[in-house]
C-alpha cells in the first residue's frame, strides 16, 4: 500500500496535476531527490503517468509533467433519498463513466443495501476499487447517525454495505460528499474557499475554508433549510414562515403552483409551465429566484467566502432563476464587499452521485496497491 508520503504526492497530482516535478515538489515542500524517490514506485505501477514535455520557463531541458493515469481503476457513487438510488460510475478523478438510477422500495437498512449490492453487481467493470455512499442526515465515522429521508438512527451502513460488497465503503453526509467533489474535481477546484447551496427536495449549505470542506456535527443536516428569507413568505411543514425550504424546495414549488391552478403538477410540470409564460408558475420561480439570491448573500456575508457553489437537482430551473438571484445579491450586498461569483453546477442528481465517488477516491488514496 502507499505510504503517506507516497500517498501526499498521489493526491496532490490528482487534485492539481498535471504538475511539473518543480512545481510539484515546491508544494509538497520536497527537495527534487526526495520528490524522484517517491514518485518513482507510483510510476513503476501506473498510478502516475509522465505528459509530453513541456517548457516550465526554468534551465535546462523541458519537464515531463506528472499526471495521474485514467487507468487507475474506477470507484461507484451512490446517492440515496427516500425514494430512490442514484448511480455513478467514475474514473479516479471522478469523470463520469455510467450512471444508474433505481427505485428503493425497501428503505429498512438491509433493504438499501441490497438494493446497492445489486445496483453495484449490474456495473460492467472489474476494476472498482471503492465505494462511496452519500445520504441526507448526520453521518460520522460510516454510521448514519441521524438520516431522516430514510428513517434510519444509528446505523453503521459502511460497515453493513462492505460486508457485502466486499469492497471498501466511504459513507458521507450528501451535501459534504457535493463539497468534496466540488472542490477536488467540480466547478470549485482551484477556488480556496467558497459556500455550496444545493436546491432539491431540500436545501443545503456546506462549506469550504482555506482548501477544507467545514465537518462538524451540523454541517450538512439542512439546518439552513428553515432560515427566513421572506417574512410575508409561504409556510413550511414544520411551521416556519418564508424560510427556505418552503421558498425553495422542489416540492414546496410544485405544491404551490398546483395550488394556484387547481390542479396536481409536479416539479417538472411547473418548470415547462414556468417557460411557457404561465403566470402563476412564473410567480413561484420568481419568487424562488429572489430567496436564492437572498439566501446566497447571506451564506458570502456569513462564511465570508465570495464564491458560491450552487448544484442539486433544482438547478434544472437556474435559467428562470438567475437574473433574479442575481439581483437580490446586488441589493443586499454593500457595495464595499467583494462582488458574489456563481459556479451553477447543473448534473443534478449525477452531482450528488459524483460526489459519494468523489468521497470513495479520497478513502482510496492512501490504500492503492504498489508493487514492493
Amino acid at each position: 500500500m502507499l505510504t503517506d508520503s507516497e500517498a501526499a504526492v498521489a493526491r496532490e497530482v490528482l487534485i492539481h496535476g498535471p504538475l511539473s516535478r518543480r512545481a510539484l515538489a515546491a508544494r509538497l515542500h520536497l527537495s527534487p531527490a526526495s520528490l524522484t524517490r517517491l514518485a518513482r514506485p507510483l510510476l513503476d505501477a501506473g498510478l502516475l503517468v509522465e505528459r509530453d514535455d513541456e517548457v516550465d520557463g526554468s534551465v535546462g531541458r523541458p519537464s515531463r509533467p506528472l499526471d495521474i493515469s485514467p487507468a487507475a481503476g474506477a470507484f461507484v457513487g451512490v446517492k440515496l433519498t427516500g425514494e430512490r438510488l442514484y448511480l455513478a460510475v467514475t474514473d479516479i478523478r471522478a469523470e463520469l463513466l455510467d450512471r444508474a438510477e433505481r427505485p428503493l422500495d425497501d428503505l429498512s437498512p438491509e433493504g438499501v443495501a441490497a438494493a446497492i449490492v445489486t445496483a453495484v453487481a449490474a456495473v460492467d467493470r472489474v476494476d472498482i476499487r471503492g465505494v462511496g455512499v452519500s445520504l441526507g442526515g448526520h453521518v460520522a465515522d460510516g454510521i448514519a447517525v441521524d438520516a431522516p429521508f430514510l428513517g434510519w438512527r444509528d446505523v453503521p451502513f459502511a460497515r453493513m454495505l462492505a460486508e457485502r460488497l466486499d469492497a471498501p465503503v466511504a459513507l458521507e453526509n450528501d451535501v459534504v460528499a457535493l463539497a468534496e467533489a466540488e472542490r477536488w474535481f467540480g466547478v470549485g477546484r482551484g477556488i480556496p474557499g467558497f459556500a455550496v447551496v444545493t436546491i432539491g427536495a431540500g436545501v443545503g449549505l456546506g462549506l469550504v475554508v482555506d482548501g477544507r470542506t467545514v465537518r462538524t456535527p451540523d454541517a450538512g443536516i439542512g439546518t439552513v433549510g428553515h432560515l427566513t428569507l421572506r417574512a410575508d413568505g409561504p409556510v413550511c411543514a414544520q411551521g416556519h414562515r418564508g424560510c427556505a425550504d418552503a421558498l425553495l424546495t422542489t416540492t414546496a414549488i410544485a405544491a404551490r403552483v398546483s395550488t394556484s391552478l387547481g390542479r396536481e403538477v409536479d416539479f417538472d410540470r411547473a418548470l415547462a409551465l414556468a417557460r411557457a409564460g404561465e403566470p402563476a408558475a412564473r410567480d413561484a420561480f420568481d419568487d424562488a429566484g429572489d430567496a436564492l439570491g437572498t439566501l446566497c448573500a447571506l451564506a458570502a456575508t456569513l462564511s465570508l467566502q465570495s464564491d458560491v457553489v450552487l448544484a442539486g437537482e433544482g438547478m434544472d430551473a437556474f435559467d428562470l432563476l438567475r437574473g433574479r438571484t442575481e439581483a437580490a445579491i446586488s441589493r443586499i450586498r454593500p457595495p464595499s464587499a467583494s462582488a458574489v461569483s456563481l459556479h451553477p453546477d447543473d448534473a443534478g442528481f449525477t452531482a450528488w452521485a459524483r460526489g459519494a465517488a468523489a468521497v470513495a477516491i479520497q478513502a482510496a488514496m492512501g490504500r492503492l496497491p504498489l508493487p514492493r
